[in-house]
C-alpha cells in the first residue's frame, strides 16, 4: 500500500458492491456471500474496510441483495472499525449503475462532493487517496481506477488521452488497443450519481460512463500497474488469501503476520507437516503429521490426513481429507469427506456433505 501526499477528505462517503450471487465462487457461496467468504483469516470485505477507513472514508453503505442479512452480521454498524455502515438492500438486481443509484439514497454529502464506489470483489493495491485526489483537482464527473493486465483480451480496455481522459470503452476483442482495464473502483461526483434513472437497471459499463463520454463530461482514468485481483473464481479467492499471507499485498485487517502459514484459533498443524505458501489453517482445523499444504484455504474444523497433499485448493467448513488423498485447484464443500486414495484436480469442486469413497476418482493409473 503506497503513501501519498494527497490524503482523502477526512469523512470521505462510500458505496460498496456486494448485491452479487457469486455462481463462479459455488459451492463456497450457496452459504456465504462471495464478499464474506473467509479471506487470508477474516471476511474478504475486511480488508476492503480497513483499506478505505486508512484512506480517509468514515461511512460506507453496503449496496446488498444476496442473502443481504448476513452482512450486517458481520459488520454490525461499523463501530468495531472506526466505521459507519449502513445497508440498503435491492428487492431485485439493478445492475451496478442501478445499484450505486439505490444506495445513493443513504448518503449525506452534498452535491459536489466524491463519493468512493468499491466492488465487493476486488483485491487492489491503488492509492485511494491519490485517485480521489485526482478527481477533485481535475473537477471531473468520474474517475475510474484502470490496471495494466498481460491479456487484455479477455476484458473489455478502457483507452485514455495523453490528457488521462477515457475516450472509450470497448468491449472484448482480440486486439485490443490498450492493456488497461477497468480495475472496479470509481470516484464519482455526487450529483453524477443522481443522474442515474432511479429504479431501473442500468450498467455504468455499458450505459452511464459512454452516455457521460457522449455528453462530453469529464471522465478520468487513475492508471497504475499495483497489485490487482479480481477474486471471482476458486482460483483467484485462494491466490488472493494466499497473497495476503504472504505479504504481497498489506492489508491492515491481516489478523496475524504476514508469512507461509496463518494458523487461527484453535488450529492444530503437526510439527512433522508441511504447511506453506500462504496457507490458512482455519479454527479448530487440523493438518496431521505427513500431510502436505501449500497455498490452499483450510476452513473451520476441517481435517488434513497423514499423506494427503493440497495445492492451491479450498478445504470446507467441517469437510475431511483422508490419507492418501492428492487435491490440486479444487473447492471441496462444507461437510464433504473425501475418501483414501483420491487424486483430484484442475478445478474440480466437490458439493457440500458428499462422500467419495476410497479411490473413486483418479487421475493416475497407479493406486
Amino acid at each position: 500500500m503506497r503513501d501519498s501526499s494527497v490524503r482523502s477528505p477526512d469523512g470521505l462517503e462510500a458505496i460498496l458492491l456486494v448485491g452479487g450471487q457469486g455462481t463462479r465462487l459455488r459451492p463456497l457461496t450457496l452459504s456465504t456471500p462471495k464478499p464474506l467468504l473467509p479471506t487470508a483469516g477474516v471476511p474478504f470485505l475486511a480488508h476492503q474496510l480497513a483499506k478505505a477507513r486508512a484512506y480517509g472514508v468514515r461511512r460506507v453503505v453496503f449496496a446488498t441483495s444476496y442473502r443481504a442479512s448476513m452482512f450486517a452480521e458481520a459488520f454490525g454498524d461499523g463501530a468495531g472499525l472506526g466505521l459507519e455502515i449502513v445497508y440498503v438492500t435491492e428487492d431485485t438486481p439493478l445492475g451496478t449503475g442501478g445499484a450505486i443509484r439505490n444506495a445513493a439514497r443513504a448518503l449525506t454529502c452534498p452535491p459536489e462532493a466524491p463519493v468512493l464506489v468499491l466492488n465487493g470483489d476486488i483485491l487492489s493495491g491503488h492509492d485511494i487517496a491519490a485517485q480521489v485526489g485526482l478527481h477533485v483537482s481535475r473537477g471531473a464527473a468520474v474517475t475510474l481506477h484502470l490496471t495494466e493486465v498481460d491479456d487484455p483480451s479477455r476484458f473489455g480496455c478502457v483507452p485514455t488521452d495523453d490528457d488521462g481522459r477515457v475516450t472509450a470503452f470497448l468491449e472484448k476483442t482480440p486486439n485490443p488497443v490498450t492493456n488497461r482495464i477497468n480495475a472496479g473502483c470509481y470516484v464519482f461526483q455526487r450529483s453524477v450519481i443522481d443522474t442515474i434513472p432511479e429504479g431501473q437497471v442500468v450498467s455504468v459499463e455499458r450505459e452511464t460512463f459512454p452516455g457521460l463520454i457522449a455528453a462530453g463530461e469529464l471522465v478520468l482514468g487513475f492508471a497504475d500497474a499495483s497489485y490487482w485481483l479480481d477474486v471471482g473464481t476458486p482460483a483467484a479467492f485462494v491466490r488472493g488469501s494466499a497473497d495476503l499471507v504472504l505479504g504481497k499485498l498489506g492489508s491492515p485487517a491481516l489478523p496475524g503476520p504476514v508469512g507461509e502459514r496463518l494458523l487461527l484459533d484453535g488450529a492444530v498443524v503437526s510439527p512433522e507437516a508441511k504447511v506453506t505458501g500462504g496457507t490458512v489453517v482455519g479454527p479448530r482445523a487440523t493438518v496431521e503429521a505427513g500431510a502436505s499444504v501449500r497455498g490452499s484455504v483450510l476452513s473451520e474444523g476441517c481435517h488434513v490426513a497423514s499423506g494427503a497433499t493440497v495445492v492451491d485448493s479450498v478445504v470446507g467448513v467441517g469437510a475431511r481429507v483422508a490419507s492418501g488423498t492428492v487435491l490440486r485447484e479444487v473447492v471441496v464443500g462444507d461437510g464433504a469427506l473425501i475418501g483414501p486414495g483420491n487424486e483430484l484436480t484442475a478445478g474440480m469442486r466437490v458439493w457440500p456433505g458428499v462422500t467419495l469413497p476410497e479411490c473413486a476418482v483418479r487421475f493416475s493409473s497407479d493406486v
